[in-house]
């Protein structure tokens, strides 16, 4: 190695010994995880590097060989292929859980807690915003079911009248 890798690495070891020193446990368990991350990057590096020089590169051979036509068809793009709008369902929903969520926040910060009327309006600011985050995800996470349920179904039915 050169002398400014050694000089880095005793960088890293004092760093990691005064941070095992101010913050006790929670340092040790920092520099588990530095250690845990370096060795994994190190082994993966080596594994990928291992592969790569592995790989058959003559791709031109390997066309030669196959059975399969030339030139394949390209299909038709399906619905989550391209870039669109997800519809009207995501900003309803989005709404309705930011309103359902922070007048729920507002009132369980009001009432189960001694919140001072601005304390209580910015818990319900936060919890509005948590909960249309959450309306956003579940109505996201249902249309793209929902969209990609279609385009498998419309799949199935193209290559079932394919076959006829």
């Amino acid at each position: 190695m050169r002398p400014v890798t050694y000089s880095w690495l005793v960088v890293v070891v004092a760093v990691a010994c005064a941070a095992i020193g101010w913050l006790g446990i929670a340092g040790w368990i920092a520099v588990a995880v530095v250690v845990a991350s370096v060795g994994m990057h190190v082994a993966g590096n080596a594994l990928g590097t291992t592969l790569r020089d592995a790989a058959d590169h003559d791709l031109a051979r390997l066309r030669r060989r196959t059975d399969a036509p030339a030139e394949l068809p390209r299909p038709k793009p399906t619905r989550l292929e391209r870039r669109q709008s997800l519809g009207r369902l995501v900003p309803v929903s989005a709404g309705i859980g930011a309103t359902v969520g922070g007048a729920s926040g507002a009132a369980a910060l009001a009432t189960l807690t001694s919140a001072s009327l601005a304390g209580a309006a910015l818990g319900g600011i936060s919890s509005a915003v948590i909960g249309g985050l959450f309306g956003f995800l579940a109505a996201s996470f249902i249309e793209i079911i929902r969209t990609s349920l279609r385009d498998a179904i419309a799949a199935e039915r193209a290559s079932v009248t394919a076959d006829r």
